[in-house]
């Protein structure tokens, strides 16, 4: 369908292309598209939650596992900066997946990322709620226990409050906060790493390449046993703390319908996130381990509480100050997670993909937001942080696996979290490569050309390896049942899929979207 009304612009043209009417409000830029991206992926979040990790399975020198996942996911993001270009559409890998395959095959990697979203801002969400305890009790002397269920509860549900009003405002306040939140990212990373260089490193560069015996039970601050091994033991695991960060910058495609020039501004953003992402990260990594204390270092800093530990050396005043600025950084990523997800239900709905859709898919006349779409995925993540609720007293044996002890429902969910993430990745990239087989030719402002197929390569071969690395099963008391519960980020994967499959077997959801395939798609 050719569409060459003078009064729409390129993006919107493509937009009609594609069987759909402009309906969001087309005014984010580049910064405030890169600025959702980069909240999203969220450096600061990252490396303050998962630090222990890294140092306590590889050691100093698991800072230069960083660049791993950053330059794998970079040939994601330049295949999926093709697909966002050619097809400029809210919901991104939902509606690339539809295009290059079919209407179920783009159900079901929809259905996977949207459920990892929604778990991703269940989880962000709650892990702010430790730091908002610390700072209250600095500044008011309130004594709140953060494992507290009840006050989990209490701030998330304060928190979801406030991001979603925000975003029912529409796409432009959304940019704004994503927008501060790159200030604060910035100062946070970079930031930390000179103030604490000025307040006095403890070790020479020589130390980052060091593993400071990690790979040895014995003198391995976890007691973990990873018999001597570092590249093919300690490596495999301390790799996942980077690669938790670096993704996220896909939700620059998931907001293409609101932002200018999008064919050419949602590509470039999801590379800026990446590499300014890796950049930040690896800088305030470095500056935290030369901060590390010369005696038991890792030891001490793991006992101590990670990142907390070594920012405990710091003045009280700029200890607090560094509170508020994690504080506004997990913030800021739960509600640019929050509004990526309101797009991709938008879209769905808009699709008649989900129940519920003639609701869902409203938008306010005033903002030119998915306000009910806000509302639905509101309601969920609030669904599953009541899940904080549930964990069992024992050991729960189930068939072949055991559901261990004193450990909520909602930390394994926030397992799909990533595992999620990397199946609809692998997924859409897959739907890439079938198109590309077909003929497909991308017709966007954004093309890899005669690099397409190396690309698409690479980019799969790092996503399945990464994947398999992710959810492998091998036993609660192996050195990856720190923090993959044996067999239970698989079970949880197949439970979501098996959910999907039951709807999607009774609704048929993808009936509606098979006139869509027929479009001017490829």
């Amino acid at each position: 369908m050719q569409v060459n009304d003078a009064n729409h612009s390129d993006e919107d043209r493509r937009l009609l292309a594609l069987g759909y009417k402009p309906q969001l409000s087309r005014v984010l830029g580049l910064f405030a598209n890169f600025s959702v991206a980069f909240s999203y992926l969220s450096p600061m979040v990252g490396i303050y939650s998962l630090f222990a990790l890294g140092l306590g399975t590889g050691g100093p020198a698991y800072v230069w596992l960083t660049w791993l996942p950053v330059l794998g996911m970079l040939f994601v993001a330049l295949i999926f900066g093709e697909l966002a270009s050619n097809y400029p559409v809210a919901g991104a890998l939902y509606q690339y997946s539809k295009f290059s395959v079919n209407g179920g095959y783009g159900w079901f990697v929809g259905w996977f990322y949207g459920i990892a979203l929604l778990v991703t801002v269940a989880s962000v969400d709650t892990g702010i709620v430790s730091y908002v305890t610390s700072l209250l009790q600095n500044i008011f002397g309130w004594n709140l226990n953060p494992n507290s269920h009840f006050v989990i509860l209490i701030v998330t549900v304060i928190l979801l409050g406030i991001q979603t009003f925000l975003n029912i405002t529409g796409a432009k306040v959304m940019g704004r906060v994503a927008q501060f939140g790159v200030y604060v990212e910035l100062i946070g990373t970079i930031g930390v790493a000179i103030i604490l260089g000025i307040n006095g490193f403890h070790h020479g560069f020589s130390y980052l390449f060091t593993s400071q015996g990690v790979q040895n039970v014995k003198t391995n601050p976890l007691g973990l046993n990873f018999s001597g091994k570092w590249l093919t033991g300690s490596a495999l695991i301390a790799v996942l703390a980077p690669v938790y960060i670096f993704y996220g910058f896909e939700s620059a495609g998931d907001i293409s319908e609101e932002t200018k020039e999008a064919g050419t501004m949602v590509p470039r953003s999801m590379r800026l996130a990446l590499l300014y992402g890796g950049l930040t990260s690896f800088i305030l990594t470095v500056g935290l381990l030369l901060a590390i204390p010369v005696k038991n270092g890792v030891a001490a800093t793991i006992n101590g509480g990670g990142v907390t530990y070594i920012l405990g050396s710091l003045p009280q005043g700029i200890q607090d100050i560094l509170l508020l600025l994690i504080i506004i950084a997990f913030f800021s990523c739960g509600t640019s997670v929050q509004g990526a997800g309101a797009r991709l239900a938008f879209s769905y709905a808009r699709d008649k993909a989900l129940p519920g859709s003639n609701w869902i898919s409203k938008v306010d006349p005033r903002h030119k937001a998915p306000v009910n779409a806000l509302i639905a995925g509101t309601a969920v993540t609030l669904a599953f942080v009541l899940l904080e609720f549930l964990s069992p007293k024992k050991n729960v044996h189930i068939l072949f696996f055991t559901y261990p002890a004193n450990t909520n429902v909602l930390v394994s969910l926030v397992s799909f979290g990533v595992s999620g993430i990397y199946l609809s990745f692998l997924l859409t990239v897959i739907g890439s490569a079938i198109a590309r087989r077909r003929g497909w030719v991308p017709a966007g402002k954004f093309t890899l050309g005669k690099w397409g197929w190396p690309v698409t390569v690479i980019a799969l071969v790092y996503l399945a390896l990464m994947f398999v690395n992710i959810i492998l099963p091998t036993g609660l008391t192996s050195p990856r049942g720190y923090f993959n519960l044996d067999w239970i980020t698989f079970i949880v994967m197949a439970l979501i899929a098996i959910v999907g499959g039951i709807y999607f077997a009774v609704a048929r959801p993808d009936k509606a979207l098979k006139e869509l395939d027929t479009t001017e798609a490829r």
